[in-house]
């Protein structure tokens, strides 16, 4: 009886743009840049990954230093509300 299994093997591979100060963008900010596009909100892109508001815009706001211009443009709340503008 042939008892030897059938392995099946994946390769993945993750890519960073990376600075000396650390990652620029990676596969997850990219996600959250679509995430807010499609939400038009930090919050809302956020809870759709399933992470904390601070660590997103933690995230948003290291890519808007080390990019050559802001890639989300935040507008402050008030009547209408607040919310974000992927660039």
């Amino acid at each position: 009886m042939d008892t030897q299994e059938t392995k099946k093997y994946s390769i993945g591979v993750r890519i960073w743009l990376r600075e000396e100060a650390g990652h620029f963008v990676g596969a997850g900010r990219v996600k959250l840049l679509e995430q807010i596009k499609l939400t038009g909100s930090i919050t809302r892109a956020s809870k759709a990954m399933e992470m904390s508001y601070r660590q997103a815009w933690q995230m948003v706001e290291d890519m808007n230093k080390h990019s050559s211009k802001p890639l989300v443009e935040k507008t402050l709340g008030g009547k209408g509300g607040g919310g974000c503008q992927d660039n």
